[in-house]
This record gives C-alpha cells, sequence and structure tokens, in this order.
C-alpha cells in the first residue's frame, strides 16, 4: 500500500481515537457527577435510618439504600475504622485484603461524604466507580485497539493481495521468456549441429555449442519459476564451485575468487539450477560493486542442522538506505540493469529453499557480505 493511503489510514485512525476519547471522557465525567449525586442521596438515607424517628418513613429509606446495586461504598467512623461496605466482596482473605487496599487509596484521592449523626459524631462515606463507569474509562482504548488491529488487518490484506498480483505478473513474465527463448535456442541448436557436421575439426564450435547449452538452461530457469521446484540432495560445496568456474571463465582476471568451505561434503536439499542462479546473481552483483579490481569471497560451513554461506566482495558497499531497500523489485545503483537480481535470489532462498538471505554487513567503500542460510 502507498504512503498515502497508509497516512489517511493512520490519520482517520487517530482522529476517531481523540474523538471517542473526548466523547467518552465527557460522558464519564457526566456519568461520575450522577453517581457521586445518588451516594450523597444514599449517605442522607443512611444518616435517617441511623437516627430514625416515629415519623421516618423506614420503607422509603429504606428502598434508596438497597437501590444502590453497582456502586462500591465504604462508611467509616471519625478515625477511618470501617464501619460497613455495599457492593464490595470480602468473603475470603484476598477479597478482604484488596478491599483494605482500595479504602486506603480512596481516603488518599477522595473528598470523603459526611454524615452527621448528631451534633458531635459524624461518619464518613467514601466510594468507587461503578463498573459501567469503568468500562466507559477504558472504551477508548478497546477502541483504538479493534481500529489498529482492522488497520493492521486491512494492511496485510492489500499487500498480500498486491505481491500475489505482483507474483502472477513475474511468473507470466518469467515462463512467456521462457516460452519465447524455446525457438531461436532450437534454431541455434540445429545450426550448431550443421556447422559440426561441415566442419568438424573448427575448436570455436564446442564453445558456441556452450553457450546455446547456456541459454537452454536460462530458459529452463525461467520455466521453473512459479512451479514447485524439485529439490533434490547436492552437495552444495561442489554446487557453489561449479557456478563460480563458470563466472570466472566470464569474469576479468583483475576479480579473484575464493571458494572455503569447514567440510568437502555438505549434503543440502536444493534445486540445482536456481541455486547456482543465487550465486551467479550475487557474483555479478558484487562484480558490478568492485568495479575493477577485487576479491569475491565465499566461506560455506556448516552450523548444526543448516548451512550457512558468506558471500563477500570488497566493492563499493552500501549505505543504510540503500541496504533496506537492495531486495525490494526494481531497486539497483547501477545506471544499467532492471534491479531484479536479488529480488529473484531472495525469492529463489525464502520461497523455493525454506531459507533465508540477509546483508550481514555492509559499509561504503569497503564492501558487503550477504548471508545465506539454507
Amino acid at each position: 500500500m502507498n504512503s498515502k493511503l497508509s497516512h489517511i489510514f493512520l490519520l482517520s485512525a487517530l482522529f476517531i481515537v481523540v474523538a471517542s476519547v473526548l466523547y467518552t471522557n465527557n460522558l464519564a465525567n457526566q456519568l461520575a457527577d450522577e453517581e457521586r449525586k445518588k451516594i450523597e442521596i444514599w449517605a442522607e438515607a443512611t444518616r435517617q435510618l441511623i437516627s430514625a424517628t416515629d415519623s421516618t418513613d423506614i420503607n422509603f429509606v429504606s428502598s434508596i439504600i438497597e437501590g444502590n446495586t453497582t456502586i462500591p461504598v465504604y462508611m467509616v467512623d471519625q478515625d477511618t475504622n470501617l464501619i460497613l461496605t455495599r457492593n464490595v466482596p470480602d468473603q475470603t482473605e484476598r477479597e478482604k485484603e484488596k478491599m483494605q487496599r482500595d479504602l486506603r487509596q480512596l481516603i488518599e484521592s477522595q473528598q470523603p461524604i459526611e454524615v452527621l449523626i448528631s451534633d458531635d459524631y459524624k461518619q464518613y462515606i467514601y466510594y468507587g466507580d461503578s463498573w459501567l463507569l469503568k468500562q466507559l474509562f477504558w472504551f477508548p482504548y478497546i477502541e483504538f485497539l479493534i481500529i489498529t488491529i482492522f488497520i493492521l488487518l486491512v494492511l496485510y490484506v492489500y499487500r498480500n493481495a498486491q505481491r500475489a498480483q505482483q507474483n502472477k505478473v513475474w511468473i507470466g513474465l518469467s515462463k512467456e521468456t521462457a516460452h519465447q527463448l524455446g525457438t531461436p535456442i532450437s534454431s541455434l541448436n540445429a545450426w550448431v549441429e550443421l556447422l559440426k557436421a561441415n566442419y568438424p575439426e573448427d575448436q570455436l564450435i564446442p564453445e558456441m555449442q556452450k553457450d546455446v547449452d547456456r541459454l537452454q538452461v536460462v530458459a529452463e530457469r525461467f520455466g521453473k519459476i512459479g512451479s514447485v521446484p524439485e529439490l533434490k540432495p547436492y552437495n552444495i560445496v561442489d554446487v557453489v564451485n561449479r557456478a563460480v568456474s563458470y563466472m570466472k571463465e566470464r569474469t576479468t582476471k583483475r576479480i579473484l575468487y575464493s571458494v572455503t568451505s569447514d567440510n568437502q561434503q555438505i549434503v543440502v536439499m536444493l534445486n540445482e539450477p536456481l541455486f547456482q542462479w543465487v550465486i551467479e546473481n550475487l557474483c555479478k552483483n558484487a562484480i558490478d560493486a568492485i568495479e575493477g579490481e577485487g576479491l569475491i569471497t565465499i566461506s560455506i560451513k556448516r552450523n548444526g542442522t543448516k548451512t550457512e554461506i558468506d558471500f563477500s566482495d570488497t566493492g563499493k558497499g552500501m549505505t543504510h538506505s540503500q541496504a533496506q531497500q537492495a531486495f525490494n523489485p526494481g531497486f539497483t545503483t547501477k545506471q544499467r540493469g532492471w534491479g531484479l537480481g536479488l529480488s529473484l535470489t531472495k525469492r529463489i532462498i525464502e520461497d523455493y529453499h525454506s531459507g533465508k538471505i540477509i546483508i550481514a554487513s555492509t559499509e561504503p567503500n569497503k564492501g558487503t557480505t550477504f548471508k545465506i542460510i539454507i
């Protein structure tokens, strides 16, 4: 999802939350005022019940007292000794301890309601928030959480749909490329066979055959995009060395290669053509980054059940910003190229081999190290 649409979603969510907080706070303040008035009436009814005379309407006073079923009430004497409670559970020891803690907090934070029993004796009432008021207090936060989850879900669905669409385009383009390459490759094979027959001693024709075979491999690679690759056990050291040998023959002698491993026999489940494509892409990326004389180092080691490949170059490196975008389709620091090499590499490692590729380190003018875990 583009940043403009994301900002609209976030601003809308912020507006809804702020408006909700202001509105619910206003409702909460009104409800708190109403509850205090109810407790003041309840306090007066309690005073009348305690000081009841023959003319006191006991039934009316009792109905007022019994009518409070939601607001927790604590009545204490002048020394803050608890006299009675209402709507406060105190059956277990744990509930009693909580009741005492709540009462202490109310005494510290609340102005009590006085109940004048006689000229020289008063009792005091403290009260807590009703369950309804507590719910109203938490409502904006719950609403904010729901809105946040909804927006994240929308972004997730949108991005997945966008990625699925990109995958369809990518797969369609790859298969069409493989299809279009098929005809000229068949024609080239026929021409090479004809040349072999007419010029059997020519040393250049086998080299031409290698390039035609190479085109066939490239077409097969594109044809495999989007299909479930067949993974077979390969010695990954041999696979890497074969890919590096191919690149060496087509690279200036000013660039040196070094392949090391802690074991010459490391068997991994691979699709060899696709994995060689990964090594070739990383080599091409390193060659472009070196821009002259330099070293490409590939270190292979077994780490428990996983195999790690560190692919380092002594090229121009990347900035932090460039490294964050390196695997994005279309991103490139070169004047030529489509910026698909590293994106394709990531797809082959993560989607087809259930592995992981990261930029382990990079620094401008010092080089870059990619780490493959498979």
